[in-house]
C-alpha cells in the first residue's frame, strides 16, 4: 500500500522517536499519525518466511529514497544491522530460522583500504594547520588539536577525551624533545537524543579494547612544541581537558569540521580541494599511520600506537606504504640468481 506520507518524514518519525525508546511516549501529534499509520499497515513476522517478501526489503535497504542504489559501505551496514535483528528474532522464538541469505546474493564486497589521494603530504599539511592557527577563532586551540592527529594519530573522538595530564612533557632543557600521550577514553558524538544523559557524546572505552586499556603514543619534538604552548596559552591545569570548546565544555565536532572545512577551501587549489586530498579530519590520522609505515616503523609497533590489529591496519594501509621498492629490489637481488644449468650433449 503507498504510504501517504512523505518516505523521509516516515524514516524521521521512525528513527528519532519509534526506536528510541527515551523519546517514544514524548512524539509530536503529527509524528504519533505516521506512527500510527505505520503500525497498521506493518506486516507480520509471518512475511519473513516469504522469499519475494525477503527480496523486497533487500532491495528497499540497498536504495536511497531517491530510488537511486546506496553506497555498497551504506547496503553492507544495513544488511548487517537487519542480521542482528534477524539473529535477535531467532533467539528469542519469534522466527525459526534467519531468512537473510548467506553468501551470493549477501551484502556487496566493499574495501576498507585508505584511499592514497586522501593522504597529505608534509608540505599540504603545513600550509593547512598554518591556515587554521591563523584563524580569528579559536585558531591556535584548533591548531593544536589538528597536530596531535597529524603527529601522533589517534582518533578525533580520542583526542577531544584527552586531559592534560594525559600529555608527558619532556623539561624544556632536556635533550630528547619528545612527549608522550597516554590514550584511554574516547568521547564519540552520538546525539543527544541516544544519550543516557542527554550529553551529545558518550564516554567510552577505546575501540576494540578492554573498557580500562590505554595505550602510549610517542609525539613528535614539533608536537611537543606546540603541546608545551597550547598548554601554557590555555593556561591549563593537570586535571583540565586538554582541547576545549569556546566556553570551556567539549570541543564539538561541528567546530572542528567547519574549521578544517574552511582550511581546505582557503588554501588548496580547485584541483586539490575537488579531490579526496584531506577531505575528512580522520584523514590526519591516516596520514600519519602510512608516515610511520613508509618510514619503515614495523607494522605491529604502529598497530600498537594506532590502537589497530596488524591485519586491520595492514588491510587498511598496505595500499599507501611507498618509497620502498629500491630496497626491497636489493633485498631480492641480494639472494642471488639460480645457479646456470650447465649443457649437457
Amino acid at each position: 500500500m503507498p504510504t501517504p506520507f512523505r518516505p523521509v518524514d516516515v524514516r524521521t518519525a521512525l528513527r528519532e522517536f519509534a526506536f528510541n525508546a527515551r523519546r517514544r511516549e514524548d512524539a509530536p501529534p503529527e509524528v504519533a499519525t505516521i506512527l500510527k499509520w505505520v503500525e497498521r499497515n506493518t506486516l507480520t513476522m509471518a512475511a519473513w518466511e516469504d522469499p519475494a517478501k525477503v527480496d523486497e526489503v533487500l532491495q528497499a535497504v540497498g536504495t536511497k529514497l531517491d530510488g537511486m542504489r546506496a553506497a555498497a559501505t551504506s547496503i553492507k551496514r544495513n544488511r548487517r544491522i537487519l542480521n542482528v535483528a534477524m539473529e535477535y528474532a531467532v533467539k528469542h522464538r519469534i522466527l525459526r530460522a534467519n531468512p537473510l541469505p548467506k553468501g551470493r546474493g549477501a551484502a556487496p564486497k566493499t574495501s576498507s583500504a585508505v584511499d592514497k589521494r586522501s593522504l597529505l603530504n608534509p608540505e599540504q599539511a603545513a600550509r593547512l594547520l598554518g591556515w587554521v592557527r591563523r584563524r580569528h577563532r579559536g585558531g591556535k586551540r584548533l591548531h593544536a588539536f589538528f597536530a596531535t592527529m597529524y603527529y601522533a594519530g589517534p582518533r578525533p573522538e580520542e583526542v577531544v577525551a584527552t586531559d592534560v595530564a594525559d600529555v608527558r612533557l619532556p623539561d624544556e632543557d632536556a635533550e630528547d624533545q619528545w612527549c608522550e600521550l597516554l590514550f584511554h577514553t574516547a568521547q564519540p558524538e552520538v546525539g543527544k537524543n541516544w544519550t543516557d544523559d542527554g550529553e551529545i557524546h558518550e564516554e567510552r572505552g577505546l575501540k576494540g579494547r578492554a573498557s580500562d586499556d590505554t595505550r602510549v603514543v610517542p609525539g613528535h619534538p614539533s608536537l611537543t612544541r606546540i603541546l608545551r604552548e597550547h598548554i601554557k596559552v590555555e593556561s591549563l591545569k593537570p586535571g583540565d581537558r586538554l582541547f576545549q570548546g569556546q566556553y570551556g565544555g567539549i570541543l564539538a565536532g561541528s567546530v572542528i569540521r567547519r574549521a578544517w572545512r574552511s582550511a581546505r577551501a582557503e588554501v588548496l587549489t580547485s584541483e586539490e580541494f575537488a579531490s579526496p586530498l584531506g577531505k575528512r579530519v580522520y584523514d590526519l590520522r591516516h596520514t600519519c599511520l602510512t608516515h610511520w609505515l613508509n618510514d619503515g616503523i614495523p607494522p605491529a609497533q604502529v598497530a600498537e600506537w594506532a590502537g589497530n590489529s596488524v591485519p586491520v591496519l595492514l588491510a587498511i594501509y598496505a595500499r599507501c606504504i611507498s618509497g620502498q621498492l629500491g630496497d626491497l629490489k636489493q633485498r631480492i637481488l641480494a639472494h642471488g640468481d639460480l645457479p646456470e644449468l650447465s649443457e649437457t650433449g
